[in-house]
């Protein structure tokens, strides 16, 4: 009879959603549920205004390589070192064997020569890359403009007359490309300087470098104004100037002055921002000047040059004193540049012999030349080494 009135206690099979909360809650992990429900999904952060912006599929190989990259770095260094190592021993071993067979054993090097001083003559002459430009670029011009300055010093170390080379307002993202995949090596560079303060601080400062320097090359055989040859004593006590080169500049650079300093704009941007050097060097109230590429040359593409090639030019008329012959040592064929004298002279030979057919060139560079979008006078755009604006 009890078991008809009273009916059994059925089993509880379904928990409530207060139920798990409350089990949650006594495990300590109501917290994590909370905020794995509050998380929003790709689309909708996409949406917000604060949202970070989605990368591309290269952009993502580019990064997760890098990353690979850097965590394989000590494990690079680790083989480096085991395989120097292991060839020492092998030339260590070869010594001993020839010795033993009564050979004249060669001397056994242990460490690299040292190098000496690079050759040439170091001029009076300053050269600043000024690179507060950052925020302008993107990682690829960066990446540009590190490889720029690198070869700039190497080209600087081998020229016959060589500058007082520096880098102003040197920091963020390539200050890290230097210390981090170039590991550094720029702090062993001679000759050069690195500043974080902006170019006025680094022109300052070079007064001091160019002190007592050698006038030679070029700067030695100048002329003053009244076309009197100046003496190496003048020369030597001139006080110099600071230039911004700029090709919006109304000046025309004629020659290299001994104890001046030459600001170059290290901005690599595909001519995305036109006149931001001169106007930067109008606001800090420094000269401007333009290379005079249009009175020696001329070219079937825009007067576009990178940071190197501008120093390299320099560099050619500090040796030759010839600005043609600078120009045409170093601007790349593909910009088909000619002096103008030779231009002249080719015109009147097309006048006599018209109708001359493409077969005639040498080549077919000689009658296309690509054009190269860069700044003029900056940095350029190109990764390899191609004047300042």
């Amino acid at each position: 009879m009890e078991s008809e009135e009273r009916p059994a206690k059925m089993r509880k099979l379904e928990h409530s959603v207060e139920d798990e909360h409350a089990d949650i809650a006594d495990a300590g992990l109501l917290d994590g549920l909370e905020s794995a429900e509050n998380t929003e999904t790709p689309d909708q952060a996409a949406d917000g205004e604060d949202a970070a912006p989605k990368l591309s599929k290269n952009q993502l190989k580019k990064q997760k390589r890098l990353e690979r990259w850097e965590a394989g770095r000590e494990d690079r260094k680790i083989k480096r070192k085991e395989k120097t190592k292991a060839k020492k021993e092998r030339k260590r071993e070869a010594w001993q064997e020839s010795r033993a067979n009564g050979e004249e054993p060669q001397t056994l090097q242990t460490k690299a020569p040292r190098r000496g001083e690079p050759p040439g003559t170091q001029v009076p002459i300053s050269v600043i890359f000024d690179c507060d430009f950052e925020d302008l670029m993107f990682d690829n011009e960066l990446k540009s403009l590190g490889l720029q300055i690198t070869r700039c010093y190497s080209d600087n170390r081998k020229a016959p007359f060589r500058c007082h080379l520096a880098v102003s307002s040197f920091g963020g993202k390539l200050k890290e490309r230097f210390d981090g995949i170039l590991a550094k090596q720029y702090t062993s560079w001679k000759g050069f300087r690195f500043f974080e303060e902006d170019f006025v601080h680094a022109a300052d400062q070079a007064k001091e470098w160019m002190k007592g320097g050698i006038v030679a090359g070029a700067l030695k055989t100048g002329e003053d104004v009244n076309g009197e040859q100046e003496t190496d004593h003048q020369n030597a006590e001139e006080e110099g100037e600071v230039v911004y080169l700029s090709a919006e500049s109304d000046v025309t650079l004629e020659r290299l002055k001994p104890n001046s300093t030459y600001i170059i704009g290290g901005l690599v941007d595909k001519n995305r921002h036109k006149g931001l050097c001169y106007k930067r060097a109008m606001n800090r109230g420094v000269k401007t000047a333009k290379l005079p590429i249009g009175e020696f040359l001329q070219m079937k593409s825009r007067q576009v040059l990178v940071t190197n090639h501008v120093l390299e030019i320099m560099l050619k008329w500090l040796e030759f004193g010839d600005w043609g012959k600078a120009f045409m040592g170093v601007i790349p064929k593909r910009k088909g540049g000619v002096l103008k004298s030779e231009a002249q002279d080719g015109d009147e030979e097309e006048e006599e012999t018209p109708g001359r057919d493409v077969e005639e060139f040498s080549t077919l560079e000689e009658v296309d030349q690509p054009l190269n979008h860069g700044h003029e006078y900056v940095a350029g755009d190109e990764a390899r080494p191609t004047h300042t604006g």
